[in-house]
């Protein structure tokens, strides 16, 4: 069974309920300042950490004097535009105090469906990670359309760790993880300690939930299951009220753990291996031996381009005899890499006008 211990790379995500209190819509400042702990502890051990987080909304009705009943869309909006200043000052304040840079994430369902938009995410989440600092991801509430949201942010924190490349996901919650029914209503309910595999019985058992400020129930967090353990990322579902939730989890607190299907670069590779190539990148001998070796393709090492493909596409790769060597998601479209094939990486701004994004294909983003 996974462990907190062994994650590499963890999405922890909070939802509303847990940050803002439901009678006084103000902050749980003292909740806050225990999880920020737990992360503080968990960074030193050589964890990235990412924080998926509700609760611009239920902070910024308050300030706006909005009713406690559901809010119409245009409400919601204005109300999560108040809110999030309160929370990413909260969020910069409170991991200040340990010395770690709080970084604003805002994402809408748009910059996950759309690969130029997911490779960009990627990256910046990369680069924040590398940098030291920790990602508060939030749902862009103040501009997203109900035909461009997540709607819950539990599918949004499995697609932030799919994005990122997490090893753990974990949901903290009002329930202390998945039950045979709704422990609420059947008091025979059982609790699962793991489940390898989501099986229709399985879905069956998941019925409707939600507290007054969580949109989310058992279902959307077997959506989010579905979705981390398909790319390689165990989840945990654990009651995260309590101060310290994560340690609470390390030390053995009740929880339902869902098991990941591999690992995800392995995951990752595969879906870029299934994917359908629209274009395809000839490289030198010298290039071919590196990308053996897993290093990521250069300019310098591609002799041709054909195909018509945009920023993100799937490329082939192939040798100068015409072997298949595998595929990659390309960072430049079909004009800009026509116009940097065989150059030096320190030419491209000035053959493309903007400063260079890396490799034409990162080895993260190759399967060979």
């Amino acid at each position: 069974m996974a462990t907190v211990a062994n994650a590499k790379r963890l999405v922890i995500k909070i939802g509303s309920a847990l940050l803002v209190d439901r009678h006084s819509g103000q902050l749980r400042a003292d909740w806050l300042r225990a999880l920020v702990e737990d992360v503080a502890r968990i960074r030193t051990r050589g964890t990235d950490v990412i924080l998926v987080s509700s609760g611009s909304i239920a902070l910024g009705r308050r300030l706006l004097g909005l009713p406690a009943e559901e809010l119409s869309l245009e409400q919601s909006q204005a109300a999560a535009a108040v809110g999030q200043i309160q929370l990413a000052r909260a969020y910069a304040e409170a991991l200040a105090t340990h010395g770690i840079t709080a970084a604003q994430v805002l994402v809408t369902l748009e910059d996950s469906a759309d690969r130029r938009r997911y490779l960009n995410s990627r990256a910046t989440l990369e680069q924040l990670l590398r940098l030291g600092a920790v990602p508060i991801v939030n749902e862009n509430d103040t501009v997203a359309t109900d035909e461009i949201r997540y709607g819950d942010n539990d599918r949004m924190a499995a697609q932030v760790a799919v994005t990122a490349g997490a090893d753990q996901l974990i949901l903290l919650s009002d329930v202390d993880g998945f039950y045979t029914a709704n422990p609420a209503h059947d008091p025979s309910a059982k609790r699962f300690d793991v489940i390898d595999a989501i099986t229709p019985e399985i879905e069956a058992m998941a019925g409707e939930a939600g507290s007054g400020l969580s949109k989310g129930g058992m279902k959307t967090k077997l959506m989010a299951a579905r979705t981390a353990t398909a790319a390689g990322c165990d989840m945990a579902i654990t009651e995260g009220s309590g101060l310290h939730p994560v340690r609470a989890l390390e030390e053995g607190a009740p929880a339902t753990w869902f098991t990941a299907q591999g690992d995800p670069q392995q995951k990752r590779k595969q879906w870029i291996a299934a994917m359908k190539p629209k274009g395809r990148f000839v490289v030198d001998a010298g290039a071919a031996s590196a990308l053996g070796r897993g290093s990521s393709l250069l300019p310098a090492g591609v002799v041709s381009v054909s195909g018509r493909f945009g920023r993100g596409d799937a490329v082939e790769l192939a040798d100068e005899t015409g072997r298949a060597l595998g595929q990659g998601l390309t960072r430049y479209d079909m004009a800009d890499a026509t116009r940097i094939l065989g150059r030096r990486s320190a030419e491209i701004k000035e053959l493309l006008g903007y400063p260079a994004r890396g490799p034409l294909i990162h080895r993260d983003d190759m399967a060979i």
